[in-house]
């Protein structure tokens, strides 16, 4: 059966970058996988195939009968790439791009293709009838958060688990990206044991991920022999392997408030 995930967070916690480690630990052990980037910066596969690749949309603006090699690329071991893309900033909704990429690529057959993976990077934004796109419409079976232990970080996926509870969402667990800050990895710990899940996979700070993605590269591809790349693998197989799916129950702001203030005391 193909794995279909959709990985969620907020802006700048790190979902590219783990989207990307993860595709590329799961392409290195010959599995199949697409990558479809439904952030409208477009960023998610740079790192796989080494520069930024045309949207959907903007490829859509341009052409409006592209082929599949018109917004399919493939990159590191072979993973299909594709970004959604969306509207310039302050034009229109962002959510939509995603809306329009999934319907072109279905009309194209994409799926169809002899598929093992199939991951989604999705901004933290559920609330969007365009970013809840990949779980509404079953294209994700699953669900994935990605958060560190700060506090807005958390606060949205507390927010990320009510989308995925009343969309009837299966949820697979919290991938921790470290940030530093005290307690992290209880604190994160804490909030999933909170809301019915738990934490599938750690990944700790580092300076050599950032160094990879400076060449364009994953550090799986730059550095495979390194902890951070093994970390990813570790966790990349976690994943694989995980039977641990629920329905989530998120807190009310309320609770979310005493939960975090409790570690502030």
């Amino acid at each position: 059966m193909i794995k279909k995930i959709a990985i969620y967070g907020k802006g700048g916690i790190g979902k590219s970058t783990t989207v990307a480690n993860l595709s590329a630990v799961w392409a290195s052990e010959d599995l199949n996988c697409l990558v479809i980037g439904c952030d409208p910066k477009a960023d998610t596969t740079r790192t796989l195939y080494g520069k930024r690749i045309p949207t959907v949309v903007h490829t859509l603006k341009e052409n409006r009968k592209p082929e599949k090699e018109d917004l399919v690329f493939t990159g590191f071991k072979g993973i299909q790439c594709v970004e959604s893309g969306g509207p310039e900033p302050g034009v229109g909704c962002a959510g939509r791009g995603v809306i329009v990429a999934m319907k072109r690529l279905e009309q194209l057959g994409i799926f169809d293709d002899d598929l093992d993976v199939v991951v989604y990077d999705v901004l933290g934004d559920v609330v969007c009838g365009g970013f809840s796109v990949p779980l509404r419409e079953k294209y994700a079976d699953e669900v994935l958060i990605v958060t560190s232990g700060e506090y807005m970080s958390l606060y949205a996926a507390n927010n990320i688990v009510r989308g995925v509870k009343k969309l009837k969402g299966n949820l697979s667990g919290i991938v921790c990206n470290c940030r530093n800050v005290d307690n992290e990895e209880q604190i994160v710990n804490d909030f999933a044991e909170k809301i019915g899940t738990h934490v599938i996979g750690t990944i700790h700070r580092s300076n050599l991920i950032q160094d990879a993605e400076l060449d364009a590269k994953t550090v799986v591809e730059k550095y495979p022999e390194s902890a951070e790349a093994q970390e990813y693998a570790k966790l990349a197989s976690s994943i694989m392997t995980n039977e641990n799916i629920s329905t989530p129950e998120p807190m009310s702001d309320e609770e979310f408030e005493e939960f975090f203030k409790s570690y502030l005391d």
